[in-house]
Parts: structure tokens; C-alpha cells; sequence
């Protein structure tokens, strides 16, 4: 107590109520979720055709054209796959960005926790996530790919630390986007670079030895690889395979250094961030 009163602490970031954090990090997913799709009358085909449009250019140029799968089994469906993991990141990380930004109204107005707005934009990537790996699953099936028992054990856990890479990123940039707007244009070229940094369109095994050690430093290329090995073809390069202990440690650290700065940042700008606005 002062001569002023008693202070007075602004928003945090989680809240004093986790239920109620949980509670309105899902309201807001499902409902930025339905309105995306709100008055369309194709609905949700408008959010698969993106990733299947994008597949579908890769597919004839680098593997129709260029032969970049060349005696590779089963290589339409890691391209897909890989499409699809991509398309969560770019749009986890894409909407999360400028997201306590666009919903400057309600955190002027509103004490709530702060972190549930970058949550629920990754929550919602996460629905449509989960929506493109049906069609991935089914494509799979179509093309004769084997069910395989390693890809009910290590998926689901590929997946999570995947989420959780994302959620971290989405943490730290949606909170400094508030304070330094020239992120937007930095998130985008991140997104670029992730994108040809990881052997998405081209086979890990088209790469020289040297170089897939190092490829193992990013740690969306070990999830997008190791999926392709547990979930698609066993006999596809696994990143535990090339030698590379360090680097695989390094993109480790990497996950749990990102989770771990994003949700302090977070956490030290929460309670100023409608002053900021």
C-alpha cells in the first residue's frame, strides 16, 4: 500500500484461472474457425484446395519435370505431407503474428489473458491441420502405402513438437509485432526460407552426405523428415540415421529455447500491451 493507493497490476498473460484460459482459447479458435468459412458456399474445400493447389504445381514441376523423385517410393505422398505440415506452420505462424494487433478493441476494453489470442490462432491452424491429414491419410491409402506401427507411436509426437515449435514462435512475434511492426514482413520471409530449408520438394537423399547433417539443424526439417520415415516409407533417410547427435540436439534445443523465450517475452509485455496499441 502507498500514499497512491494499491498498485495496480495490468493483464497477464495466462490469467489466475487456467480453465478460464482454456475455456476462451478454444471459444476463439472455434469461432475465428467458423467465420472463416462463414457465407462460403464451398466452405472448407476453399481451405484444402490451397494446399492441394500447391501440391499439385510442385508435383509437375519438380517431379514430373525434373525427376526429383525420381526412384523414390511413394514420393507424391511425402510431398504432400509435407505441403500440409508447411501449411500449418505458414498459417500458425502467418495469422498469430499480427494477432493481439487486429483484436486491438477487445484488449483495450477487456481484462482477459493476453496469451489466448496467439493460442487460439494456433489452435486454429491446428483444426485445419488435423482436417488436411485426412485427406493425406486417404491420399496415402490410394497410393498403397503401408500401414506401419511405428506411425501410431511417433506421429502423434512429431506432431506435438511441431505444435509447440509453432505455438512458441507465434508467442514471442505476436508479442513483439505490438511494438516493432516491421515483424510482419520478417515473419513472411522466415516462413520462405523454412520452406526451401526443408526437404519438402526435394528428397533428403538427392542432398550430398555433408549437407544432410546440417539440414538436421532446422528442427521443421527433422519432424517433416521423420514423419516421412514412421509414416510413409521406412526406408526413407531418418534423421536419427545420418550421424548427426549434435545437430539433432541443437534443433532440440532450439524447440525448447524458442517455447521457453517466446512465453517469457510474452509474459513481460502482457500487462502493457493496450498501452502499446
Amino acid at each position: 500500500m502507498t500514499a497512491l493507493g494499491a498498485l495496480v497490476r495490468g493483464p497477464t498473460a495466462l490469467g489466475h484461472d487456467p480453465a478460464r484460459f482454456a475455456r476462451l482459447t478454444w471459444t476463439l479458435a472455434v469461432t475465428q474457425f467458423k467465420l472463416k468459412f462463414y457465407g462460403s458456399a464451398l466452405g472448407y474445400i476453399w481451405q484444402l484446395m490451397r494446399p492441394l493447389l500447391l501440391f499439385g504445381v510442385l508435383y509437375v514441376v519438380f517431379s514430373v519435370a525434373l525427376n526429383f523423385g525420381e526412384g523414390l517410393e511413394y514420393f507424391e505422398v511425402m510431398l504432400l505431407l509435407g505441403v500440409v505440415l508447411y501449411t500449418f506452420v505458414s498459417e500458425g505462424l502467418g495469422s498469430a503474428v499480427n494477432s493481439i494487433v487486429e483484436r486491438e478493441n477487445l484488449v483495450r476494453k477487456v481484462e482477459f489473458p493476453r496469451m489466448s489470442i496467439p493460442a487460439a490462432a494456433v489452435l486454429t491452424a491446428i483444426f485445419n491441420l488435423g482436417l488436411n491429414l485426412v485427406v493425406v491419410v486417404i491420399f496415402a491409402i490410394v497410393s498403397g502405402v503401408p500401414l506401419h506401427p511405428e506411425m501410431l507411436l511417433q506421429a502423434p509426437l512429431l506432431l506435438l513438437v511441431l505444435i509447440a515449435f509453432v505455438l512458441g514462435l507465434s508467442l514471442l512475434v505476436s508479442a513483439l509485432f505490438v511494438r516493432y511492426r516491421d515483424l510482419k514482413p520478417m515473419t513472411d520471409v522466415f516462413l520462405q526460407v523454412l520452406f526451401y530449408a526443408t526437404p519438402i520438394l526435394y528428397p533428403l537423399e538427392t542432398l550430398p552426405e555433408n549437407a544432410r547433417e546440417w539440414f538436421m539443424l532446422n528442427p521443421f526439417a527433422v519432424v517433416v523428415q521423420q514423419m516421412r520415415h514412421v509414416a510413409i516409407d521406412p526406408s526413407a533417410t531418418s534423421p536419427f540415421d545420418l550421424g548427426a547427435g549434435p545437430q539433432l540436439a541443437v534443433a532440440g534445443a532450439i524447440v525448447v529455447v524458442v517455447c521457453v523465450v517466446g512465453y517469457r517475452v510474452f509474459g513481460r509485455m502482457a500487462p502493457r500491451m493496450a498501452e502499446e496499441l
